[in-house]
């Protein structure tokens, strides 16, 4: 275990290193300046150069990026171009909250609906039930993020004005509180963050369940006499876990990245809508401490599916 554990550790660091210089690299050769950006039309020489200076930016590359690295050591990833003198940590840190409450939500919720309907429809495979659960499954799957939560808004204003109902439309409420208000709040973000990955695993378990109750060794299990649920839940389901076990682990890794377009189309302040809006602000050193933490989040979420693996089958070891 613990050989494994160091060379998952050598191989985070490189994975990080990799996405750290990518992006660093990128927000270099972007064309444009943002200093110049940043001062608008009406530009002073002698603050534009204190500016660059002040960011580093009149350093060459590979200096700026080993100051980056250095600082990120320390998780400290400079200050903001658009909302100067507040330390980049800063404006990550206070969008935490938001987006692991969430991508803990929603990843909670997908994997109660979806792996369930998945197993019903695996069950009742090619009736009428089957048909049913896949075809909700799939336009789940179709419909496109952004759409549904612009839709869910515009259904929530006609709501509120055809039954004198009070639901927001926008801003999270206090965070990990779920009286009425705050429900009010956070119910239909979490739902459509649930939406497309409920339609994954449903049929990836589906799919998952159908190969194993296929195998000579369930087979054998039904000609022993074994009840049915036996034969589902204690043989082929534990088995057909294995490769969800995969999925599940990376799920709870980008719990913290939240989803892009609900943070942003419900105003939440999360990790997601402070990346976003970088981007349009072109604010390099918030874009690279965001990508930074998405990546780190699926290793480790890589990770916790190779120590889920025990879990599930212990006749795996890891090297």
């Amino acid at each position: 275990m613990v050989q494994f554990l160091v060379k998952r550790l050598i191989g985070f660091l490189f994975v990080v290193l990799c996405v750290s210089f990518i992006t660093f690299i990128l927000g270099y050769l972007a064309p444009g300046d943002p200093i110049r950006a940043l001062l608008g039309q009406h530009q002073d020489p002698v603050l534009y150069a204190a500016l660059k200076h002040q960011y580093g930016l009149d350093q060459p590359w590979y200096q700026q990026y080993w100051r980056f690295l250095t600082g990120a050591v320390h998780l400290d990833f400079g200050y903001s171009f658009h909302t100067q003198g507040r330390p980049v940590s800063e404006l990550i840190l206070q969008g935490i909250p938001y987006s692991s409450e969430l991508g803990f939500w929603g990843t909670v919720l997908t994997l109660v609906l979806g792996i369930p309907v998945g197993i019903v429809s695996a069950l009742k495979a090619n009736k009428w039930v089957d048909t049913l659960l896949m075809s909700i499954a799939l336009v789940c799957w179709a419909l496109p993020t952004f759409i549904v939560a612009i839709f869910a808004q515009v259904g929530i204003v006609w709501f509120d004005k055809w039954t004198g109902a009070q639901w927001p439309v926008a801003n999270w409420g206090q965070l990990w509180q779920y009286g009425p208000d705050d429900i009010k709040y956070k119910l239909f973000p979490i739902l459509i963050f649930a939406l497309v990955g409920f339609a994954f695993y449903a049929r990836y378990s589906r799919t998952t369940l159908l190969e194993t109750l296929r195998q000579d060794y369930v087979r054998t299990a039904r000609a022993k006499g074994l009840a049915e649920r036996v034969v589902v839940y204690r043989h082929a389901f534990r088995n057909a876990l294995i490769p969800l076990v995969t999925s599940i682990g990376l799920a709870f890794g980008l719990v913290i990245a939240g989803a892009f377009f609900i943070e942003q189309i419900f105003n939440i302040p999360g990790v997601a809508s402070t990346g976003l809006q970088a981007i349009n602000d072109r604010d390099y050193p918030v874009i690279q401490a965001s990508v930074l933490l998405v990546a780190a989040c699926v290793v480790l979420g890589n990770l916790i599916s190779d120590l889920l693996y025990t879990v599930v089958d212990p006749r795996i070891k890891l090297d």
